[in-house]
């Protein structure tokens, strides 16, 4: 990108949830303030906006961010997914189905950073144990569940669709 000044807005594109879009951005906006009001794609939450609470977590080329702390700009010309993107025609995808089964979110302010991150886990591993989930989970705050049936559904989703072992199921 070609030096900018203070106020001017750069074209941005991205591959959003497998779809090319652009917009207007000045270069020092977020990543979840482009998502949020220029794209209207309202599914990732703003929390801290520090990066502690893990509520806007997307995925960009198939690596979870915060994107409260990613400037919209460093994702031009790059793949974005959001968790509008984790279902597949109307279908929930293999993660989303068991945290509907395990009653996996209660008030859902978490829930799509939480997805997020699961899913690049589900995207990179063949199988892990409670241990690594938890692990990923101590970057996101969840007021409500307790975590314990994220884990359920998270390890359910290792048993079913990676083949994992399910003995090591909660």
């Amino acid at each position: 990108m070609d030096r900018v000044t203070a106020g001017e807005r750069v074209t941005i594109v991205i591959i959003l949830n497998g779809k090319s879009v652009s917009g207007m951005a000045q270069p020092r906006l977020l990543l979840s303030d482009y998502l949020r009001g220029q794209l209207g794609v309202t599914g990732s939450h703003v929390g801290c906006e520090h990066g502690i609470c893990g509520a806007c977590t997307v995925k960009i080329d198939g690596r979870a961010v915060r994107s409260c702390l990613t400037l919209a700009v460093q994702a031009d010309g790059k793949c974005v997914e959001t968790v509008e993107g984790l279902a597949k025609d109307g279908v929930l995808s293999p993660l989303q189905q068991a945290f509907r089964r395990h009653h996996a979110l209660q008030c859902g302010f978490c829930t799509p950073g939480i997805l997020m991150s699961l899913s690049e886990l589900v995207d990179s591993e063949t199988a892990v144990d409670e241990e690594e989930v938890r692990d990923l989970l101590s970057g996101h705050l969840c007021r409500c569940t307790g975590y314990e049936t994220i884990v359920r559904a998270a390890l359910d989703v290792f048993k079913d669709v990676k083949g994992g072992d399910p003995d090591k199921s909660v």
